[in-house]
């Protein structure tokens, strides 16, 4: 008998891919923020979590959201082909974006990192991982509740 553990429930891994990504997406910002006086940085964010780059992710673990290797989990739904004739996968889409428009406050130096615009970042990114942290504690405690003993 095979045991089933969380990351074999789709929803499970999802979460766990989109904690993951909102991880990454602190250390890009972190990473920002080092470099506010680094001339001629560009900032740099992560493109927003999508379902298909959730897939290309699970389809790819050793691919990180920005290029590196990070362990992610390889279950949920996977693309298969079963035919011959099948074409094969594209390639994950690139997972770095660039910023959201031109910056008002590139320094003389070329520098273009705004550290209000990195915290407002920031806090969403910790708002977004709480909130994805809050649904995956529900979502234990619901199938703990589902496996108990009826009275017990």
């Amino acid at each position: 008998m095979t045991r089933m553990g969380p990351d074999d429930i789709p929803l499970f891994a999802m979460l766990k891919s989109r904690l993951g990504y909102l991880s990454e997406r602190q250390k890009v910002i972190a990473q920002n923020v080092a470099n506010a006086d680094t001339p001629e940085y560009q900032p740099r964010d992560l493109k927003g979590f999508t379902f298909q780059a959730s897939m290309a992710q699970q389809q790819n673990p050793g691919q990180a959201w920005r290029g590196g290797p990070v362990a992610q989990p390889s279950a949920g739904v996977q693309m298969m082909a079963t035919s011959a004739a099948h074409m094969a996968p594209s390639k994950p889409p690139t997972l770095w974006r660039a910023p959201e428009g031109a910056d008002t406050e590139t320094t003389l130096d070329g520098n273009a990192v705004t550290l209000e615009d990195q915290m407002l970042k920031m806090t969403d990114a910790r708002m977004n991982y709480d909130a994805a942290v809050g649904f995956y504690q529900k979502a234990m405690a619901m199938l703990k509740t589902s496996t108990r003993r009826p009275g017990g």
